[in-house]
């Protein structure tokens, strides 16, 4: 499994042919100017919650792939469903086989509605179970004792995307903490740096992690890891 990172919460999860996107928001970054929200190809987008800078360019993507299918919680699905695209809904604590493996929506805690005040359903997260890798991406969240179910319900994670920039998420304090819970060593840290209330000290977070014996990646924008 390929994994690539487009800045804030976006992520590309390549899986054989099959290429999931995660949280598409771009042009609304000003750290991602080099990326071309058009060019982007996707068969999924999964979304963790409603807030603009997730969903930003959900319908920008399926202007360029149309046959895609977006996955969110049932409020999301919907709303995006009305609309006319290919919507696939789930919820918390539920699994779903697709073409590239199978899928289990889980719980987070944050806030969710849309740009035009929508209600957004509950923020998630989720984890990807395929035969490339097991990757759980914990959307935004605070850190919470229900990541403990994680590695009882789910496979063994090959890799945790745990958000790291605090005032709206958990911190990487957390985060670290939050990798105890979900059993995983592997981290790719996402949601930091793209304005004043989430900057981090990157290297004192990769040092934090460092000293649990841990390994926390923080890819440039475009950069890119094997799971």
């Amino acid at each position: 499994m390929k994994i690539t990172y487009y800045g804030h919460s976006c992520i590309l999860l390549t899986i054989g042919s099959t290429r999931i996107l995660l949280d598409p928001f771009i042009t609304g970054n000003p750290l991602a100017t080099e990326v071309d929200v058009n060019a982007l190809r996707c068969d999924y987008i999964f979304l963790s919650h409603a807030h603009g800078d997730h969903v930003g360019d959900v319908e920008t993507v399926m202007a360029h792939n149309p046959e895609a299918t977006i996955v969110g919680i049932a409020e999301v699905s919907g709303y995006y469903g009305h609309k006319g695209f290919k919507a696939h809904p789930m919820n918390i604590g539920g699994w779903w086989n697709f073409d590239f493996g199978r899928v289990k929506m889980v719980h987070a805690v944050h806030s969710s509605s849309f740009p035009d005040g929508s209600y957004g359903g509950t923020a998630v997260g989720y984890v990807f179970d395929t035969a490339e890798g097991v990757v759980y991406f914990a959307g935004d969240t605070a850190v919470h004792m229900d990541m403990q179910l994680i590695p009882m319900t789910c496979p063994p994670l090959d890799l945790a995307i745990l958000p790291l920039g605090s005032n709206f998420t958990m911190d990487y304090h957390d985060a670290l903490l939050a990798s105890d819970f979900v059993r995983c060593k592997r981290v790719l840290g996402c949601h930091y740096d793209t304005f004043g209330y989430i900057v981090i000290d990157q290297s004192e977070a990769i040092a934090a992690f460092e000293a649990k014996g841990k390994d926390l990646e923080l890819l440039p924008i475009g950069g890119s890891l094997e799971v």
